[in-house]
C-alpha cells in the first residue's frame, strides 16, 4: 500500500521555502566593509560572503540555531564574552584586556601584557587620533592600519585623523585629554536614526588643540615631540552608508532572546543591519552559528 503523501503545512512551506532561500549559514565575525559610494558591505558566515548591498529592500531572516563557537580558539561555548571569545580566551588574551578599551591604561611598558608579542605588533605601533561625526562630534582612536575601516565600523559620516603617535598608551592619553571636552563615545540610537549635519571637523580641531594647548604640551614633553605629532592639512574623509529609510523608533533584537529575526533590510550603518522592524548590531554576535535566508 502506497502511503498517502502528507499536506504540507504553513509550518512546512515555510520551512522549505527558508532553505529554497537560504543565503550563507556559518560562525559570524564583523561584517567587512569597503569605503565606497555607498559603502559596500559583505556579511561573513562561515566560509562565504553575503554581498548585503544587493538585498536591501528584500525581505530577510536572520536565525541563531543555539550554537557559539570562540572566534579565536573555535572551541564550543555557552556564553559569548567579548563579542565572540569562550571565557579562558576572554581571560588570557591580551586583546581582550581592559586595556583595549582603556587604552591610557596601556601596561605593556611594565612588563605585564599579557601577550608581549601580540602587544608589539599591535600596540607598540603609530596610532591615529581622530574627530568623526557619528552621532555628533567625537574623539577616537585607530591603529594606522585601520583606517578608514574603524570609522565605517562606527557609522561615522566625517572623519579626519588629528594626531600621530608612536604607541597605543599615547594615543590613549591624548584621547582622553580630549575627552574631557567633547564625547568619546557614540550614541548608538541617534547614529541609526539619520546622518548627521555636517560639522566643520577643522575648526572643531583648531578649538580643541587651543583648549588642550598645556595638556597636550605636557604629553609632548614627556613623551617626545616625534612620538605626539600633530597632523595639519589632513584630508577629511565622507563617508555615505547604503540606507534606503532610517527608522524613527529604534528597536534592537536579541538574538539570546529572539533567535529569529525578519524583515526588509532597508539600511546598513557602523556594524548594524537596519530592518523594518528593528535593528541588529552583527558584530556582538560574532562567533554565533547564523543562516541568512531571502523570503
Amino acid at each position: 500500500m502506497i502511503p498517502k503523501k502528507r499536506p504540507l503545512t504553513g509550518k512546512t512551506r515555510n520551512r522549505n521555502r527558508h532553505v529554497a532561500g537560504l543565503l550563507a549559514q556559518g560562525n559570524t565575525r564583523k561584517m567587512l566593509t569597503e569605503l565606497a559610494e555607498p559603502v559596500q558591505y559583505r556579511m561573513i558566515l562561515g566560509d562565504s560572503e553575503v554581498p548585503l548591498n544587493e538585498y536591501l529592500g528584500q525581505a530577510l531572516q536572520l536565525q541563531y540555531d543555539g550554537v557559539i563557537n570562540c572566534i579565536h580558539c573555535d572551541r564550543k561555548t555557552n556564553k559569548s564574552f567579548n563579542q565572540g571569545y569562550c571565557y579562558p580566551c576572554f581571560r588570557r588574551l591580551a586583546q581582550c584586556d581592559t586595556c583595549i578599551m582603556s587604552p591610557e591604561r596601556c601596561h605593556y611598558d611594565q612588563g605585564t601584557c599579557r601577550e608581549p608579542e601580540w602587544g608589539r605588533a599591535n600596540c607598540m605601533i603609530d596610532h591615529f587620533v581622530y574627530l568623526a561625526n557619528t552621532s555628533g562630534l567625537k574623539v577616537g582612536i585607530t591603529r594606522g592600519t585601520q583606517v578608514p575601516t574603524r570609522w565605517m565600523d562606527q557609522g561615522a559620516t566625517q572623519a579626519q585623523p588629528i594626531f600621530r603617535v608612536s604607541t597605543r598608551l599615547q594615543s590613549g592619553l591624548v584621547e582622553t585629554t580630549f575627552a574631557a571636552h567633547i564625547a568619546d563615545k557614540t550614541n548608538w540610537q541617534a547614529m541609526l536614526k539619520a546622518d548627521n549635519d555636517p560639522i566643520d571637523l577643522e575648526a572643531a580641531r583648531q578649538r580643541l588643540l587651543t583648549d588642550c594647548a598645556s595638556e597636550l604640551a605636557e604629553l609632548q614633553n614627556g613623551h617626545g615631540l616625534q612620538a605626539i605629532i600633530t597632523l595639519d592639512g589632513q584630508e577629511e574623509t565622507r563617508i555615505r552608508y547604503p540606507v534606503l529609510e532610517y527608522p524613527t523608533k529604534v528597536k534592537s533584537f536579541n538574538l539570546d532572546k529572539t533567535p529569529m529575526v525578519e524583515g526588509t533590510l532597508m539600511g546598513i550603518k557602523g556594524q548594524y543591519l537596519i530592518f523594518d522592524t528593528g535593528v541588529i548590531n552583527i558584530r556582538k554576535y560574532g562567533g554565533y552559528h547564523l543562516a541568512l535566508h531571502t523570503l
